[in-house]
């Protein structure tokens, strides 16, 4: 049985409800971004200063891709470990903007660089083209190291949500060979398993913010054909083995409909002997990293998520 939500999750819940706004899936892609661009930065908290914020293009398969680079407070001017953090947002909302105070927090507790791609959203680029950004950001860390003055051996990625499950894809195609080695992935409640028939979607399909319908929304925006469902590129629980994949934290919120399958990713990397750190947020709710001025275990996350991260290097 569920333990009762987190009286501040139920008040981000409350605000929402009171807000007024009509679900994601009764409108348009367009109609989606412009109302969770209007409603993120009340819930986040102040942003940290850190050291140096850069924005760039690079080039990618399918045309120029916005990076914007954080170098945190502290962190070294040559070798500095380093992350690439995939925002989530369910591969149709979110940008650079909409996760600016989680990738500083990254940089500062970290003392790393943070690489953060606006990576192309569906329905406008369907899968894999975002996916595609999403590499190509991660080769143009290596490449530029030096230039960038990180450790090309100390590159993690990270991402929330549908970036969760971009960063579980990339560590996958890292361990066989398609993409440079990584230190370590950081999952932060993520998509696993596009099918979508885990129980906890029956469970909280409804009133806990991500619901049942959206996120099914946000899928069949991404996908193509439906045959895409199953390629574990989509549904990276389905990969055929896990073994070798970069060491794993992995943060699931117990009153999301992602749950299941956050927990059933976590089970398959322990099963194949991949060093795990799990941690369960049993009174929260999905998205509730980007809730930090109504929600302090928001910062916390990514605190456990840095140490974790540094635990994989010494072992």
């Amino acid at each position: 049985m569920a333990m009762p939500l987190d009286p501040k999750a139920q008040h981000v819940l409350d605000i929402t409800r009171d807000s007024g706004g009509m679900p994601f899936e009764q409108g348009t892609a367009s109609d989606a971004r412009a109302a969770y661009d209007a409603s993120y930065p009340t819930l986040q908290g102040e942003k940290e200063p850190v050291g140096s914020v850069e924005d760039i293009m690079i080039s990618g398969k399918n045309g120029p891709i916005s990076l914007r680079i954080y170098r945190g407070g502290g962190a070294q001017l040559a070798n500095a470990p380093a992350l690439l953090y995939l925002h989530g947002g369910g591969w149709v909302i979110g940008g650079l903007e909409s996760h600016d105070e989680i990738c500083r927090w990254f940089a500062n507790l970290a003392a790393c660089v943070v690489v953060c791609p606006d990576y192309r959203l569906a329905p406008d680029y369907k899968f894999p083209a975002g996916l595609h950004d999403c590499m190509a950001a991660l080769v143009y860390m290596v490449d530029n190291a030096r230039a960038l003055g990180i450790d090309p051996a100390c590159i993690a990625v990270a991402g929330d949500s549908a970036g969760g499950n971009l960063a579980a894809v990339l560590a996958l195609m890292s361990r066989d060979g398609d993409l440079p080695p990584l230190s370590a992935q950081l999952l932060i409640y993520p998509v696993t398993d596009a099918a979508q028939t885990h129980d906890s979607y029956r469970r909280f399909g409804k009133g806990f913010g991500l619901t049942a319908s959206t996120m099914k929304w946000f899928r069949d925006h991404y996908i193509r054909t439906e045959a895409d469902i199953a390629d574990w590129r989509v549904s990276p629980l389905t990969v055929e083995h896990t073994h070798g994949v970069a060491s794993a934290y992995i943060a699931i919120a117990g009153h999301d409909i992602l749950a299941d399958e956050g927990i059933a990713y976590a089970e398959r990397l322990k099963v194949n002997a991949i060093p795990v750190e799990f941690r369960y947020w049993p009174r929260h709710i999905h998205g509730f990293v980007s809730m930090g001025r109504y929600i302090p275990q928001a910062r916390q996350v990514i605190v456990e998520a840095v140490a974790a991260w540094k635990s994989f290097a010494k072992s």
